[in-house]
């Protein structure tokens, strides 16, 4: 019995090192601080100098390029540094504005595509939220009623997604229809606040398609296909077996 213990354990470390960790979690960093929202700020202090550092600017947008690029299409950083080329420091202030906005609505989307993934959820909405406290100050400036409505809004999205609890204590369901309800509030204010035309996910050009913002994962780590653990599942067995061999010929012995 003692072989047939070792043999098992022996599957099950040799199963965890074949999965890769992303299989099991992806870490969003810190969630409540989102790198574009961090990046807007420092640029607009930047801009608000006299005269507008427009070199400093552009230093810190090249730190998010990469991760604008990468979910939105290579439309938003074009122009964005085209407006501080031509020094246009509204334009370039209202472009990362709107970079935000699409920024909240992408991660907004991603959590009503994936809403039974409480953790997943929870950080990309406290993601959506520090994105909107980067552009409160503009609604402030017009509304602060509008901005106290919102900040409501995000946390009633907050309340929907429920708390799967610890071993079912504290358990409260979670209730989709709600989030749907104030994601449409806030992105529609956002929209109509900020002077959108269309909200398409993650772009600025209406006729780009979507990237998911999910986990980037290779076909064979994405255990969410069944056709996925089949190769799993066959170690396991070879590795059972042999056991079971051993501890049969022991036996006989």
């Amino acid at each position: 019995m003692k072989s047939f213990r070792f043999f098992f354990y022996i599957a099950v470390i040799i199963i965890l090192n074949l999965i890769p960790l992303k299989a099991f979690a992806y870490s969003y960093g810190d969630p409540n601080k989102e790198a574009v929202a961090e990046a807007y700020k420092e640029m607009k202090e930047k801009l608000n100098e006299q005269p507008p550092n427009f070199a400093a600017a552009k230093e810190i947008f090249e730190t998010v390029k990469e991760e604008i690029d990468m979910h939105m299409g290579p439309e938003p950083s074009k122009a964005v540094l085209a407006a501080i080329e031509a020094k246009d420091r509204q334009t370039v202030i209202k472009d990362m504005e709107n970079i935000l906005v699409l920024n909240i609505a992408r991660r907004l989307d991603n959590i009503e595509a994936n809403f039974d993934q409480y953790d997943t959820s929870k950080r990309l909405l406290a993601k959506a939220f520090a994105t909107y406290e980067a552009l409160s100050p503009v609604i402030q400036g017009k509304d602060p009623a509008l901005d106290k409505q919102l900040r409501t809004e995000f946390d009633k999205a907050l309340q929907s997604l429920g708390n799967p609890g610890l071993f079912g204590v504290g358990e409260k369901k979670s209730d989709i229809n709600v989030f749907k309800k104030s994601k449409e509030t806030i992105l529609t204010t956002l929209q109509k606040q900020f002077g959108l035309k269309s909200l398409k996910v993650g772009h600025f050009s209406e006729n780009a398609a979507e990237k998911p913002d999910a986990v980037q994962k290779k076909e064979w780590t994405d255990l969410s296909k069944v056709k996925n653990w089949i190769p799993l599942v066959v170690i396991v067995i070879v590795v059972l077996g042999a056991a079971l061999i051993y501890v049969r010929r022991r036996k006989r012995a």
